[in-house]
């Protein structure tokens, strides 16, 4: 059984900044890429940023230079710093990651339960 566990939401003030976290457990040989992922209300689901196993990262235009991803592979974990908080950040954040799991080696996506941010005066 692998999931993922998210954590480190909550209500910030404009320019503000929070720090996601994003654990996965259970049996886990191995984790590709790790993403984060944000769902406003009324809006579709959309990629913030994602990390790969070697380190490589990519962003929204509209969170770069403010976000920055990273993960620490000792403990299956990845985080987005998110700093310059704005209105339109306010949304439910989920983790998703492919993962090879023990003892197949065989490998699924998953999604975390989401954590929400909310920014605002």
């Amino acid at each position: 059984q692998v999931q993922l566990v998210e954590s480190g939401g909550g209500l910030v003030q404009p320019g503000g900044s929070l720090r996601l976290s994003c654990a996965a457990s259970g049996s886990i040989f191995s984790i590709n890429t790790m993403n984060w992922y944000r769902q406003a209300p009324g809006k579709q689901r959309e990629l913030v940023a994602y990390i790969t196993s070697g380190g490589s990262t990519n962003y929204a235009d509209s969170v770069k230079g403010r976000f920055t991803i990273a993960r620490d592979n000792a403990v299956n974990t990845v985080y987005l710093q998110m700093n310059s908080l704005k209105p339109e950040d306010t949304a439910v954040y989920y983790c998703y990651a492919n993962i090879r799991r023990l003892p197949t080696m065989t490998s699924g996506t998953y999604w975390g339960q989401g954590t929400q941010v909310t920014v605002s005066s």
